[in-house]
């Protein structure tokens, strides 16, 4: 399945690839708007110093409105789009793709049915030709389709003894009871057994349409071919299906839990979360400076430094930020000994507390802000993750420009901001607590504290 559950992590099209498909650094970028022949847009950034091209689609409306008797729908069947389309079945299709080294990939998440192609210049052509089939002549034959359903079930067998799935789970039940959002987007058995191909015809029909269309491009590829191509590959789709995409807005309970979900595992998993900030907040690029600080820096973190160095009770702990298009979460997650679960709790807790109260410190500020800043180029190591980029910031609406301001924002965070936000969105009391591990004998004595290094 092809869903996470940090939506920002989808969003910002990651990644690190072969230096063959290395791109211009993030200051060289130029991105224009293009629109085809047929009235499409996209978002274009063209580089012609290497023969790959990327393009990169996305049409509104995931995971989230499933229908719930046939939840997981839509994972199912973006595993299946190039299982075999047209004339070609599966073997045929990915005989292809393999032979030309095209890359065809579709993917879903709660608010958005994504897909992709990466291809060279030479074999343009023919990709286009095989991405299109995949859209408006998707086969879902018996054996492909059994084959990706027996997958599908075995994840979903596996998935119900996963610690991390079911803190997950526990976790997004609790505090968006009720709501799309905290179903298991790749359903049960039972709705993913009860798809059939036809269902699975009917999806695509109601699922592919021009108005919620958003697509971006990157590469070797000039705008006059790209208007060609998009007209090629959207322009057979229909203008609308009536679709309602909207999902209901949702936000987490202001009131905290704890809830512990007994398991006989070597270590407790713990998770907490509250409400977080949605993408489209004034106060974002202010935020993702204090989550840095506090759990989001890796090793450069506030959390990192008082549970694991401190103390040695984890591995790893951090937080990040969450935003869906109806509902946001700020979350944290740590690994620990079932005796040590309660103490790092404890220390989360309070260092949640701490940053509320007493927010970072202009040290702290300028760290974050040099990190953000520096690594901001790393995201545009490649044509496809260009391509990536450009398509979240249409989704966002944060502007052709925002390649070239994003890094401006970030600069222009104060430490009165920090203070500020952090007072305002960080709240210990509001948070919800999964606890997932073996049963504590009461009594237990917490490990001592080790001498700070």
């Amino acid at each position: 399945m092809k869903t996470t559950f940090i939506q920002a992590g989808i969003r910002a099209g990651l990644g690190v690839l072969c230096a063959a498909l290395i791109s211009l650094p993030a200051f060289a970028i130029t991105v224009k708007e293009v629109k085809s022949p047929g009235g499409i847009s996209a978002y274009l950034a063209e580089d012609h110093t290497t023969p790959v091209i990327a393009i990169t689609f996305g049409f509104r409306g995931g995971s989230a409105i499933d229908p719930p008797a046939k939840l997981g729908i839509s994972g199912f069947a973006v595993s299946t789009l190039d299982e075999g389309a047209g004339d070609l079945d599966s073997f045929a299709f990915q005989s292809e793709l393999a032979d030309r080294a095209i890359t065809v990939r579709f993917g879903d998440d709660p608010d958005m049915i994504t897909g992709n192609v990466v291809t060279t210049s030479a074999n343009l052509s023919r990709a286009l030709e095989l991405m299109q089939m995949a859209l408006t002549k998707p086969r879902f034959d018996a054996e492909p389709v059994e084959r990706i359903r027996r997958q599908i079930l075995v994840g979903i067998a596996a998935r119900q003894e996963n610690p991390g799935r079911i803190a997950r789970k526990t976790m997004m039940e609790a505090v968006f009871p009720g709501h799309p959002y905290a179903r298991e987007s790749d359903g049960s058995a039972e709705t993913v057994g009860a798809v059939t191909a036809l269902d699975l015809q009917a999806w695509v029909k109601a699922r592919f349409a021009r108005d919620r269309l958003l697509i971006s491009a990157a590469g070797d590829i000039t705008e006059a071919d790209l208007g060609k191509a998009m007209d090629q590959l959207f322009g057979g789709l229909p203008k609308t299906t009536g679709l309602d995409v909207k999902v209901p807005m949702v936000s987490a309970p202001k009131k905290g839990q704890t809830i512990r979900v007994e398991k006989n595992i070597p270590q407790s998993i713990v998770m907490l979360t509250q409400r977080g900030l949605m993408r489209r907040d004034p106060d974002w690029y202010i935020a993702t400076v204090d989550d840095y600080i506090f759990g989001g820096g890796s090793f450069a973190s506030r959390l990192m430094n008082e549970v694991r160095e401190k103390r040695g009770l984890a591995y790893s702990v951090g937080t990040g930020l969450s935003p869906y298009e109806s509902g946001a979460l700020m979350s944290g997650q740590v690994g620990t000994r079932a005796d040590q679960a309660d103490t790092s709790l404890a220390i989360i807790k309070d260092e949640w507390k701490k940053m509320r109260d007493g927010g970072p410190t202009q040290k702290e500020v300028d760290e974050a802000k040099q990190y953000l800043t520096g690594a901001w180029p790393l995201r545009f190591t490649s044509t496809g993750s260009i391509a990536s980029i450009l398509l979240a910031v249409q989704r966002d609406q944060l502007g052709l420009d925002y390649i070239d301001k994003r890094n401006s924002m970030i600069e222009a965070v104060t430490l009165a901001d920090a203070k500020r936000v952090a007072k305002s969105l960080y709240d210990p009391d509001a948070l919800t607590v999964v606890v997932v591990g073996p049963a504590v004998k009461p009594g237990a004595k917490p490990p001592a504290k080790a001498a700070n290094p």
